[in-house]
């Protein structure tokens, strides 16, 4: 039997299979463990299960003198120190395949939203009523058929963004590190582009890539500079994946249209231009923010934590 602390508060729901076999430590209902309190416990657990908005550093792994795998319930693990757990023989795991349909749902949803202004529109429907503005010229919004999405990142989310992106008749155009065979690019119905072809002829761009050195900054502001100027950003990947002050600069001249942002630079807290602006659309990072999802990443977690301990299944290991 090993000993499991699990970090975080989520649904009750899919424990069963662990709880069975192993003696797992919940934080009580309704709230995670403090830095402290994962410190106070994890000296003799076998197992610590994160998410990504608890950082895991040298100091609590250090502490985690029985510790042996790291799950993070998240696709993102860049609150874990992966290199340092990898030395010390610690193996740390994600839950990729659980987010993919609630964020690619997120970010298609905030391309709706800035694509027909939705958010604009409730915000004065609310303030003005039956009297809010509506001419036949006013707040026009802009139709996605025929238009170019281009994808930065094709991997799952990526892809499943582009498929929903074609079932309203948009083109896609992708970019990744290793480029798809013509054979799957074909059966897709995507064309490879280069990043700065890409940025160049799309209507749309939407990030998917996670945050590496490579990655930070991605988007900056010659990018943002060569993108058309009616058109639109959607960020679900990582904040730090666009340089956020040349994206409000770009924002407030109007050198793009609009941006669809869940993540955000600083710590996920929005510069403070962003909220007075009607050509944004903002979530406060909430890409898996479904009870569906929430469930299926606790089914993940647990197969790995249990494919890991009973060697009977594949774990989703990232180091």
């Amino acid at each position: 039997m090993a000993k499991i602390l699990m970090a975080f508060s989520t649904v009750s729901e899919g424990f069963e299979a662990l709880t069975a076999h192993h003696e797992v430590i919940f934080p009580p209902r309704g709230r995670d463990f403090t830095q402290e309190e994962i410190a106070e416990r994890i000296g003799d657990c076998d197992v610590l299960c994160s998410v990504f908005d608890i950082p895991i550093g040298r100091d609590l792994i250090d502490k985690g003198r029985s510790l042996k795998l790291i799950a993070n319930y998240a696709v993102g693990y860049n609150n874990i120190d992966v290199a340092y757990a990898a030395s010390k023989g610690i193996v740390v795991t994600n839950t990729p395949r659980a987010v993919i349909e609630p964020t690619a749902d997120l970010a298609l949803a905030l391309l709706l939203s800035c694509t027909r202004r939705i958010a604009e529109w409730d915000r004065l429907f609310r303030r003005d009523g039956a009297n809010v503005e509506r001419g036949r010229l006013c707040r026009l919004g802009v139709n996605l058929y025929g238009k170019t999405l281009g994808v930065l990142g094709f991997g799952n989310i990526g892809a499943a963004v582009a498929r929903r992106c074609q079932a309203f008749g948009m083109n896609v155009l992708y970019n990744k590190r290793t480029r798809l065979s013509e054979v799957e690019e074909k059966a897709l119905g995507v064309t490879f582009a280069k990043k700065d072809d890409l940025i160049r002829q799309a209507d749309v761009v939407t990030l998917h890539t996670p945050l590496t050195p490579e990655t930070r900054h991605l988007i900056g502001a010659a990018e943002l500079a060569a993108m058309k100027p009616t058109a639109i950003l959607i960020n679900t990947a990582r904040g730090a994946v666009v340089d956020e002050q040349a994206l409000v600069q770009a924002l407030q001249e109007k050198r793009i249209a609009a941006a669809g942002l869940d993540v955000f630079e600083n710590n996920d807290v929005p510069s403070p231009e962003l909220f007075t602006m009607d050509n944004v659309s903002l979530t406060p990072h909430v890409g898996t923010q479904t009870y569906d999802s929430r469930v299926d990443m606790v089914h993940e977690l647990c197969d790995n934590v249990l494919g890991f301990l009973q060697g009977d299944r594949p774990i989703s290991r990232v180091n």
